[in-house]
């Protein structure tokens, strides 16, 4: 395993995807429903999530070279979308993209209601865009267009199922650790998490800069 690539992968994923952040908006969205269907929602999103990763990480470097846009240019993009959202979690405003998931599931229970079918959130939109939003794409496509070699995939793998399995950990005991989490703990990790993942960006906005650019290096 590559240990350097594995921690600064480890946290960027973390941060973005970080349980923690998720689970209040997983138990808002899923207030009406008992313990067992939150669980098979966990279980569910687990399914999505894992193959809209693993879907991304190989396919989404082919996806952007289709489009004429570099690595290192992706990675200056991608590296600010994340300091979008570190900046928020620091100040402690609502991500974009979970803002509006909470939006527009509302909308759609509504909708569900009045047509009085049963509205299933697993896929959208708690995995997309809650989950796998824009910040989740950009880390994906950055590091695993990184892992070049037998060392770094296996560290990219690593990564990618602890980060799951601590997702699908958190949502499947959603009742049980909501209950335990305070609010101040959750506002602590929030920032943690977002100074961590803010330094993580700015490394990827300043090495895709010097690979752009290569005058900055000197």
């Amino acid at each position: 395993m590559d240990i350097a690539y594995a921690t600064k992968f480890l946290g960027a994923l973390f941060a973005i995807m970080n349980p923690f952040i998720t689970l209040p908006l997983f138990l808002a969205l899923t207030a009406q429903k008992s313990v067992a269907e939150q669980r098979n929602l966990a279980v569910a999103i687990l399914g999505y999530t894992a193959v809209m990763c693993i879907v991304i990480a190989l396919a989404g470097s082919h996806i952007i070279s289709f489009f004429g846009v570099s690595l290192d240019s992706f990675r200056v993009a991608g590296g600010m979308v994340l300091i979008g959202i570190a900046l928020s979690m620091l100040n402690g405003q609502p991500i974009t993209s979970h803002e509006r998931a909470t939006q527009e599931k509302s909308a759609n229970t509504a909708a569900a209601a009045a047509e009085g079918t049963d509205d299933n959130p697993a896929f959208y939109p708690l995995t997309f865009p809650m989950i796998i939003g824009p910040g989740t794409i950009a880390t994906l496509i950055i590091y695993s267009a990184q892992a070049r070699d037998s060392a770094r995939l296996v560290s990219f793998g690593v990564v990618l199922l602890a980060v799951l399995a601590a997702l699908f950990a958190v949502l499947y005991f959603a009742a049980s650790i909501g209950r335990l989490l305070s609010t101040k703990m959750r506002v602590i990790m929030a920032r943690v998490m977002g100074i961590i993942l803010a330094a993580i960006a700015v490394e990827m906005v300043f090495a895709g800069a010097k690979a752009m650019l290569p005058g900055l290096a000197h």
